[in-house]
């Protein structure tokens, strides 16, 4: 499963992990005061506020070519980009901080922290296995004139599949800029997955926005959506060239969290060294 349904909100799989970790981390520092200590408290969410403002704050530095065309969209986290690793480094460097200024809250806020990054690591081993083993599903689709395009035939080449639909918003908003990756991208197919609406609607849509998307492809009936896990639009997942699923997103993306998605391509063609 890419995406979870709670109640009228989608939550992509690692954002569910990450808040779970959250209150595993809340719920162990908790118990661990009942048996003596001070209580964390808040100090655990404050830390969880840090390490995102610190994931973002990296994230922006590090693709800030594509942000220095639109600064407002560095406020907008709805893109999903942050950089993982600084967080963690400041969530741990900030609870470091904390236990050192008030002895009482070490052993609580170290038993819950603990318990919230182990969570956190042990459940992204677990998804990171789950996508090494996933593979481009055998299915088969239409393109605007009502012929099969069966999905094993892009096997070979790297691939970033986009589900949508013209109802959407955040699709809508977004298509730009898949467009000017699939420009700018040679080495990567775009394919774009319609989800139960007519060649006409789309047809129509692309030609009022006056977009020139490649490979546009009709999944009449979801199986799709069904077969990577997903319940929300959009989703955009991301295959390697021997089918392996490299990674999924959940929303709208921006030219910064699109590039940073592509960038995985890249290095996973890098050799591996062995010290």
């Amino acid at each position: 499963m890419l995406s979870f349904l709670i109640g009228p909100f989608a939550l992509a799989l690692n954002h569910l992990l990450l808040f779970l970790a959250l209150g595993l981390a809340t719920l162990v520092g908790w118990l661990a005061a009942n048996r003596g200590g001070s209580a964390p408290g808040s100090t655990v969410f404050n830390l969880f506020l840090l390490g995102l403002f610190t994931a973002r704050i990296g994230f922006v530095i590090s693709y800030w070519p594509q942000f220095r065309g639109e600064p407002w969209q560095i406020i907008d986290i709805r893109d999903g980009g942050f950089l993982i690793w600084p967080g963690v480094l400041a969530v741990v460097a900030g609870g470091v901080w904390r236990a050192w200024r008030q002895p009482e809250m070490r052993r609580t806020l170290g038993l819950g922290i603990g318990s919230g990054l182990l969570f956190w690591l042990l459940a992204n081993m677990g998804a990171g296995i789950y996508e090494n083993n996933a593979q481009l599903p055998a299915l088969t689709l239409r393109n605007a004139a009502g012929e099969s395009v069966q999905l094993s035939d892009y096997r070979g080449k790297n691939l970033v599949i986009n589900l949508w639909a013209t109802w959407c918003p955040p699709c809508r908003r977004e298509m730009p800029v898949l467009e000017k990756a699939q420009n700018e991208r040679d080495d990567v197919v775009f394919l774009f997955v319609n989800q139960a609406e007519s060649p006409q609607t789309v047809s129509t849509f692309i030609a009022q926005q006056r977009l020139n998307l490649r490979n546009v492809l009709f999944d009449g009936g979801g199986q799709l959506a069904q077969h990577v896990g997903t319940m929300a639009l959009p989703t955009t997942v991301f295959y390697k060239a021997d089918g392996r699923l490299l990674g999924s997103h959940l929303g709208e993306l921006s030219n910064a969290s699109l590039t940073h998605l592509l960038d995985s391509f890249d290095s996973s063609l890098r050799p591996r060294t062995t010290p």
